[in-house]
């Protein structure tokens, strides 16, 4: 477990790359693992990937996996890691106020500087969760510590709607609930229009958040001349490795080659170095 004092300077780092002057880009992490080789590329935070560690734990995404499970993998990723993490805790994985918060309390104890949190969908439908159950979450997440970053998404974008100028209204309404709420971020993935992004970046007094993990994504540059202040990544990146696992592994089987494999391969001594000397302190590279 990180000092408070600790945890105060990675708080306050974290809120600052959100200042600028460029967006805040970040390749969103699933174990330690891959952590650590974020972070050896230049990370200034690691954020987590709720669907990559479900994923990796053996579970669909969707608050599919265990709670303790969910602690656990973040837990693994806090010790190795010397920048600020930020965690992915989809609605929050509780039935109440209180259990989020219980759970917000485990993630600030092992260092954590923030969250994402979703409205989402209520369970069992695939109705839009009304903004009032979010609000009062980040409300009571806000008196749990002043400073811890609270990046409060809305899934809008994520639910059927065939009126898309009502939707756009509808995250405006939602993002201005929010911050007036206490977040101190908004993030609406699936939001992909420039114009829109912009309208949301000048209506909405907080950082913008949005979604970069597809293909033919545009640039940091662009996003950022959007109004965009953090990029993220989120489960892209695994699906990437994923996608290369698949090739490595067909072109085994297929032709009995093993080129895709060798092609960027790192070594066992380099990785073996990401994680040595952890004892007291991160390893540093």
């Amino acid at each position: 477990m990180p000092s408070t004092e600790t945890r105060r300077q990675q708080t306050e780092i974290f809120h600052r790359l959100h200042a600028g002057p460029a967006p805040l880009v970040l390749a969103n992490a699933w174990d330690a693992v891959s952590a650590r080789i974020v972070e050896r590329a230049g990370a200034k935070a690691i954020a987590t990937t709720s669907a990559g560690i479900a994923w990796a734990l053996g579970h669909a995404d969707g608050e599919r996996m265990p709670v303790d499970e969910m602690l656990a993998a973040t837990a693994r990723i806090c010790r190795v890691t010397g920048v600020p993490v930020t965690v992915d805790i989809e609605r929050g994985f509780g039935d109440s106020t209180g259990a989020v918060c219980d759970v917000v309390r485990a993630l600030i104890d092992m260092g954590a500087v923030g969250v994402n949190i979703e409205d989402g969908t209520l369970p069992g439908t695939r109705a839009l969760a009304p903004p009032e159950i979010l609000c009062e979450r980040i409300a009571a997440l806000r008196r749990l510590d002043a400073r811890f970053f609270i990046n409060a998404r809305t899934d809008t974008y994520f639910v059927a709607n065939d009126d898309p100028a009502a939707r756009y209204e509808d995250t405006l309404r939602r993002a201005r609930l929010y911050a007036a709420a206490g977040a101190d971020g908004i993030f609406v993935p699936g939001m992909a229009k420039l114009e829109e992004i912009a309208g949301l970046a000048d209506a909405v007094p907080l950082p913008v958040n949005v979604y970069a993990g597809y293909a033919q994504a545009p640039s940091a540059a662009v996003l950022a001349g959007a109004g965009a202040r953090r990029i993220s990544l989120g489960c892209g990146p695994l699906q990437s490795a994923l996608g290369l696992l698949g090739r490595i592994a067909a072109e085994a089987f297929d032709a009995g080659q093993f080129r895709a494999m060798g092609e960027g391969m790192l070594a066992a001594g380099e990785i073996n170095a990401l994680f040595a000397p952890l004892s007291g302190s991160v390893a540093k590279t």
